[in-house]
């Protein structure tokens, strides 16, 4: 990088400085050096903001994807932005110059990539932290709740992308690997297209030269064992730990088990736990709930159940003397429910919901049903009057009723048709 104000670009003043030059009087500061001001067009007084807004204007307009062939530029304006947009080596740079910013007390220059400057600048380094890791590779693993349970290992065939070990990700004989012509090696092209009067569109595609690669090998050198692509696929198991009270959706991280690709640091295996229905227990956070059916005997009369746990345990349960169950009671166990995650010894709750079973008809004899009804508690008295209609209860049959409702949403009444319905006349 030339040194001493050699290049000025928005300044209109003459080149050819001296490579060293002497304290220059600029007005409001004393500098020794204004080459990286020029680059920037700001004059040595700028403030941070000036500086900031003349380095996004210049670093969008010289940016690689709009100008493929001013990449020496782009370079110089992020180099001259990263050291005046830092106020320590602003002060060293205005005393001493380039060089001394190149010594910096270590005697090496300490240049950032202009691109993570420009990343930084315009969005967090998203890009340069996609370029430099591979892809994330998810994967769902099917478990059981006696699994989340329990806890489990699982075994898991995957299919991934390793470097080649034939050509150490080469992807062909040393030295044969040359950079793409068409694209300069970026693995885009872009393309203007005009789509109206005054009014153009950038399209950026993919090139068709190297698929993207930035860089082509010549088929007679292609290595044999990937035929070029750098990487082979390969199968490996990874075993997968499933703890006590995981959940469904829950993800296990493989840190850097992904696919791999030269340069770059391999993404991560994500599994996601996709737990399959249970035939008694349904899960709510830490707490387990299900149905138990009982007879109309056992809620007036008491019982005892029992219930299969997850773990293959048998709990007894037993209602109260006197106690009545009702139809959709909730009655609870507790530290029966699900283990806690990362405190495997603790428990939710386990919830049962009671569903009484009435007999069905006629199941007791007419000359008992008095010794039953002197047992129970006493029914309510009606006192019936002539004035009551006195009507006959019958079977509801849901289909039938939905039939009539739709007949006679087309039957004429005594009135003539119904509303919304018009018939045509002759």
């Amino acid at each position: 990088m030339a040194r001493g104000g050699s290049q000025n670009w928005t300044s209109g003043e003459s080149e050819g400085r001296p490579e060293e030059q002497t304290t220059e009087d600029t007005g409001d500061k004393m500098v020794k050096e204004t080459q990286y001001y020029d680059i920037l067009g700001v004059k040595p007084s700028a403030s941070p903001e000036e500086i900031k807004k003349a380095y996004r204007k210049l670093a969008l307009k010289y940016h690689p994807d709009k100008n493929p062939d001013e990449g020496e530029k782009f370079k110089l304006i992020s180099q001259a932005y990263e050291v005046l947009s830092d106020p320590k080596k602003r002060d060293i740079y205005d005393q001493g110059g380039e060089q001394a910013i190149k010594e910096g007390g270590s005697g090496s220059p300490s240049f950032s990539s202009p691109m993570d400057i420009f990343d930084m600048f315009f969005g967090g380094g998203g890009r340069m932290a996609r370029e430099r890791r591979g892809k994330n590779v998810v994967h769902q693993l099917s478990v059981t709740l006696e699994d989340l349970y329990n806890g489990v290992t699982k075994k898991l065939a995957l299919q991934k992308n390793v470097i080649c070990e034939k050509c150490e990700g080469i992807g062909g004989k040393k030295g044969s690997v040359e950079k793409c012509p068409v694209c300069k090696g970026r693995g885009m092209q872009i393309h203007i297209q005009q789509i109206g009067p005054g009014m153009v569109q950038q399209i950026q595609t993919v090139c068709i030269e190297c698929k993207g690669q930035g860089e082509r090998i010549n088929p007679k050198d292609r290595c044999e064992s990937c035929n070029g692509a750098k990487v082979i696929r390969e199968k490996k198991i990874i075993e997968v730990h499933v703890e006590k009270g995981m959940k469904d959706g829950q993800k296990i991280l493989f840190h850097g088990e992904g696919d791999q690709e030269p340069e770059l640091e391999p993404g991560d295996v994500i599994i996601v736990l996709d737990q399959k229905d249970h035939s008694v227990f349904q899960r709510r956070g830490h707490d387990l709930i299900m149905k138990m059916k009982i007879q109309l005997s056992e809620a007036l009369c008491g019982f005892k159940k029992t219930i299969k746990t997850l773990d293959d345990r048998v709990l007894v349960i037993t209602s109260k003397s006197g106690e009545v169950i009702k139809h959709g009671d909730l009655k609870c166990v507790r530290n029966e429910g699900m283990p806690i995650y990362k405190s495997p010894l603790e428990k939710g709750i386990l919830i049962i919901q009671f569903l009484v079973i009435f007999p069905e008809k006629h199941w007791l004899p007419q000359d008992k049903l008095s010794q039953l009804e002197a047992l129970l508690p006493p029914r309510q008295k009606v006192r019936i009057t002539e004035d009551m209609d006195q009507v006959e209860l019958k079977e509801f049959n849901p289909n039938e009723q939905n039939w009539r409702q739709h007949r006679e949403a087309y039957e004429e009444d005594d009135d003539g048709p119904r509303a919304g319905v018009q018939c045509q006349t002759a």
